[in-house]
């Protein structure tokens, strides 16, 4: 069933699995502003019965990152130049910018697993849209890269904090500040790859992730998500007592005593 089919972003749903694909493979599903707000739109438009959520980019490229019409005197007919933005108050180009990041921030929502399949490049804006999710699915010609700095700007739209959690705080000031490509091996070696697997084999490998991760009942999967989201937040002894919290709704569940 399609829910949403607008400004390069398709919603799907089928039963429990939900797919949003960046729909502009003419142009390597380059990101816009009012792709963002459909990507939020996206989040919010779920059923509620979706349990895993597979982001997929048409074509030979996930996403080129962002299209750099935006950093022309006339931008995006309809929006503010994002030169114009730079001239502007800063109250307002802070809530700005906080709005085009909740496209990255429901992808990590406790109720679903996000599944991003990524093949070819995965670039700036592309590569903190990927991060945004928790897995990654990745083809053998996948080219992440951070090219924020070449222009003079910074990764702002989430990428940060999964991109150090992922590779450490030196490797990841590392791909940011050179803006290098980050290719297959070195993605799975580092963890920014859960799995890397031939093009022709993307399909199957996000079809298989997707199975096994439906087949435990859902509130198992929804308590550990919460569980080892928020543990680097923890202490040690904190992390104990949230353990013993989980269970013991998990048990009280399963004696049929749940709410």
């Amino acid at each position: 069933m399609t829910l949403l089919d607008q400004d390069g972003v398709r919603l799907t749903t089928d039963g429990a699995v939900a797919t949003v694909t960046l729909s502009v493979p003419e142009k390597r599903n380059a990101q816009t502003p009012a792709m963002w707000r459909t990507l939020a739109e996206a989040g919010r438009a779920l059923p509620g019965d979706v349990r895993v959520v597979v982001l997929r980019g048409e074509g030979k490229s996930f996403s080129a990152g962002l299209d750099r019409q935006a950093f022309t005197p006339e931008g995006f007919e309809g929006e503010t130049s994002f030169l114009e933005l730079g001239r502007g108050p800063a109250d307002t180009l802070d809530t700005v910018i906080a709005e085009y990041q909740e496209a990255f921030t429901w992808w990590r929502r406790n109720d679903l697993i996000s599944i991003a399949a990524v093949q070819g490049h995965a670039i700036g804006a592309g590569f903190q849209l990927a991060l945004a999710c928790d897995l990654r699915v990745c083809a053998d010609d996948v080219q992440f890269a951070m090219r924020e700095t070449s222009l003079g700007l910074v990764p702002d739209l989430t990428g940060t904090h999964p991109l150090v959690g992922l590779v450490g705080y030196a490797r990841a000031l590392e791909i940011c500040a050179t803006g290098r490509f980050v290719r297959a091996e070195e993605a799975e070696r580092s963890g920014l790859a859960n799995i890397v697997v031939p093009g022709a084999e993307l399909d199957g490998a996000v079809a298989d992730l997707t199975a096994a991760l439906l087949a435990p009942p859902r509130d198992a999967v929804v308590e550990t998500k919460a569980l080892l989201r928020d543990a680097t937040a923890r202490t040690y002894e904190e992390q104990r007592a949230a353990e013993r919290a989980a269970q013991g709704r998990r048990l009280r569940d399963l004696a049929g005593l749940g709410d």
